[in-house]
Formats: structure tokens, C-alpha cells, sequence
């Protein structure tokens, strides 16, 4: 009684943990996203400068997290030389930086709810790049289900009562370059054995984020901001919108290193849904049946493909603890056979 007792409270203890991990991460996941639309909305906050907003997150992540690391010292750096930094931390800066670029923007011209659609176009992207750069195994029954998440996303973007081409063209090219940054990462790092939790991340790659913003920055943005007066820092807006982002990292760092990516991807699918429902209900946009119905159709492929990419993960590590068993296995046969079984010469005398 008293094990099954015990039993019962640590796997109560573990399901209250999962779900409050999960509950911190949707709840700041799906307030980065409302927030960074309710700033750059012309007809909410109006101040359309998303490049301006993402070099005030990379700044403000930047900072923080050289505190972290270098004086309270509460994560520890990876050890990494300036020709490993330069290059493989920058590409992936640049290709960061260039998808919050475009996927801010986007937030302009489309309303929450369509953007959530769009974006269940990154298995797809991730999948044909990663095939594109041999990262990954090219495999009709995958690519089918690929084509039918593009279906759905594509009845979706039919029935979208506001549709504007100029912002979905920002997020779809959002879409392509976070997948291309996701594989590069697999390429320049994970392949080399350095692994960056999201302090350490942002301790390298925001800076890179911050100076190849500041280039189309000075270009497009600050002139106009110049011209108009419309950089009235609003310390409140900005740091809170600024805290958000950060925090929704250190979600991250939490919720993958006490869950699971299954525990992720179920979150994942709320929050997707929970957003749509509050920009219908709250924002006002306008969601019809038909962007449901597709986005539905996208839904379930997304779900299958997360399905198999779980259990290819689990098959893989099962195969690794039996190879590792095998092993050991075969090191304690081969010290007992020299323990137990007289060398030759040793047998004839």
C-alpha cells in the first residue's frame, strides 16, 4: 500500500509538473505572438518597424544573457574558437535574423489565426531541405503526406477572408528560411557535437541577429523613423514586449528538459488552436469554415508527420541501448573467457 502509494504521488507530482511546464510555455508563446501583432498592427498600436522591434528583442536577450553566463554565471558557455563561431554561430545568426525579419513583418498585413495556418508549412519546408541537403531520406509515403499538408494549408489560404498576397509571400519566406536555419543547425553544429541550450543561444547568435539587422535597419527603417518622429521609445511596451520574448526562452530550456518533444508538439497544437480562437473571438478577425476545414486537413498531416519523426526517434534509441547492451554484453563474455580458461602451454603442462 504504501509503494503503490508512493507510486501514485510521484506520478501525480510528474503529471501537475508536465502540465504547469506546458501551461508557462503556451501562456508566453501565445503572448510573444499577440503582443509583437498588437504592436505592429497599423489599426491596434501602430508601429510597423519590424525590424526595429526584433533588434530591440535581440538587444534586450543579448544583455541578459551575457549576465546570465558572465557575471552571475548561472549557465555555462560552450567552448567554442573565433573560426568555429564565424563559421557556424553567424550563418545561422543571419538566417535567424532574417526569419524574424520576414515573419514579423508579416504580422502587418495578415491577421493571427492565417499565420498560425501558414506555419504548418514547416514540416514541409524542413523535410524538402532537409532531403535538398541530404540531412534527410527522401521517401514517397512522407512526401505524400507532405503534399497533403500543403493541401490543406492550401484550401486555407482559399478561404481566407483577408488575404494579402505581399504577406503571405513575408511569411511563407519566413517559413523557408527558419527550416533552412533549423537543417543548417543540424549541419554546422549538431553534426560537430556542440549543443546550444536557449541562454547559450542567445548568447551567441543574438548579437549576430543585432548587427545584420542594423544593416537593413539603417537602410529602411531609420530614415522614416527620422522623418517622422516615430521612435517614441515606450519603455513600458517595449521591455515588457522585450521580457516576453526572453522569457519564452528560458520556457523553452524548461519545458525540453523536464518533458518531452511529444509533451512539445501536444502543446504545440493547443496553443495553435487557442490563438486561432482568440483572434477570432477577441481580435475580431474573420476565420471562415473553409480556413478551418484546411487547416484541419494541415493539422492531421502535421500530427501524422510528428507522429513518425517520435517513434523513428524512439526506435533509434532503442536500437542504441541494444547495441550498448550487446557490447558490454560481449566485453563481460570475453573477461570471464580470459579469467576462466587456461592459456594453451598452461593446459599441456
Amino acid at each position: 500500500m504504501g509503494k503503490g502509494g508512493a507510486l501514485s504521488k510521484s506520478v501525480l507530482k510528474s503529471i501537475i509538473l508536465s502540465y504547469t511546464y506546458v501551461s508557462i510555455w503556451i501562456s508566453l508563446s501565445f503572448s510573444v505572438i499577440v503582443y509583437n501583432k498588437y504592436i505592429l498592427d497599423r489599426k491596434l498600436y501602430n508601429w510597423p518597424y519590424p525590424i526595429s522591434l526584433t533588434m530591440i528583442h535581440m538587444g534586450f536577450c543579448s544583455i541578459l544573457a551575457y549576465l546570465i553566463i558572465k557575471v552571475f554565471k548561472l549557465v555555462e558557455p560552450v567552448t567554442m574558437s573565433r573560426d568555429l563561431y564565424l563559421r557556424s554561430v553567424v550563418p545561422i545568426g543571419l538566417l535567424y535574423s532574417l526569419s524574424l525579419w520576414l515573419s514579423n513583418s508579416a504580422y502587418i498585413y495578415l491577421s493571427v489565426s492565417f499565420i498560425q495556418m501558414l506555419k504548418a508549412l514547416m514540416p514541409v519546408a524542413v523535410y524538402s531541405i532537409g532531403v535538398m541537403m541530404k540531412k534527410e531520406t527522401f521517401k514517397s509515403n512522407t512526401m505524400l503526406n507532405m503534399v497533403s499538408i500543403s493541401f490543406g494549408v492550401g484550401i486555407a489560404a482559399y478561404g481566407e477572408a483577408k488575404f494579402d498576397t505581399f504577406g503571405v509571400l513575408l511569411q511563407l519566406g519566413a517559413v523557408v528560411v527558419e527550416a533552412t536555419r533549423l537543417v543548417m543547425i543540424q549541419i554546422l553544429l549538431a553534426a560537430k557535437g556542440i549543443k546550444l541550450n536557449p541562454i547559450t543561444s542567445l548568447y551567441y547568435v543574438s548579437p549576430c541577429c543585432f548587427v545584420f539587422l542594423s544593416v537593413p535597419w539603417l537602410i529602411v527603417e531609420f530614415p522614416v523613423l527620422r522623418e517622422t518622429s516615430s521612435f517614441h521609445f515606450d519603455y513600458w511596451i517595449f521591455g515588457t514586449n522585450s521580457i516576453c520574448a526572453f522569457a519564452l526562452n528560458l520556457a523553452v530550456f524548461l519545458l525540453v528538459g523536464k518533458t518531452s518533444a511529444l509533451t512539445m508538439n501536444v502543446g504545440g497544437v493547443v496553443k495553435d488552436w487557442l490563438l486561432i480562437a482568440f483572434s477570432w473571438s477577441v481580435i475580431k478577425d474573420q476565420v471562415t469554415p473553409i480556413n478551418l476545414v484546411g487547416y484541419g486537413v494541415a493539422f492531421l498531416g502535421v500530427g501524422y508527420y510528428n507522429h513518425l519523426k517520435l517513434q523513428a526517434m524512439k526506435d533509434s534509441e532503442a536500437q542504441k541501448k541494444t547495441r550498448e547492451a550487446d557490447e558490454e554484453a560481449g566485453k563481460l563474455l570475453e573477461e570471464r573467457t580470459e579469467e576462466g580458461v587456461p592459456k594453451k602451454n598452461e593446459a599441456e603442462d
